[in-house]
């Protein structure tokens, strides 16, 4: 498959992740208890990949297969928590464009590195010098939306 063919999918993804940490802030807003309005929000993932689970089932791991896996793969989750819970709680207080920049900011420089090094079981692609430019040019970028 054309991986370029994943890409509206991909642009959709941050789209809605963009509007999610300002829903997420208004929940807050409602709810009061920032960690009552994380687990509401966590509840409704739960629910879609559960629902999802049982309409599509597919094979579930063998108990070999659960054995040689990281012990660090389930921990995504939390990873997502950690930046939904970030919008969440600041996105009201430093604005929309600001928080989302700096988190897509952070999101391309980690990925560049897990890259290029080869981190989390990716296999390693050496970054050049037009990628690290890129990694440079969002620095500035994010330094100018959140100063000015």
């Amino acid at each position: 498959m054309n991986a370029a063919l994943l890409y509206p999918f991909i642009l959709l993804a941050g789209a809605l992740q963009a509007a999610g940490n300002s829903m997420n802030a208004r929940l807050r807003v409602a709810l009061v208890n920032p960690w009552l309005a994380a687990s509401v929000s966590f509840s409704l993932i739960v629910f879609v990949f559960v629902t999802l689970f049982v309409v599509m089932p597919t094979p579930l791991p063998s108990l070999e297969q659960l054995g040689g896996m990281p012990w660090w793969a389930p921990l995504g989750g939390l990873a997502g928590a950690v930046a939904v819970f970030g919008g969440l709680a600041f996105v009201d207080k430093v604005g929309a464009g600001p928080f989302n920049g700096l988190l897509i900011t952070a999101n391309i420089l980690t990925s560049l590195a897990i890259d290029h090094f080869g981190w989390l079981g990716m296999q390693a692609n050496s970054q050049g010098l037009l990628h690290l430019l890129g990694g440079g040019l969002m620095v500035a970028g994010i330094v100018l939306i959140a100063r000015f």
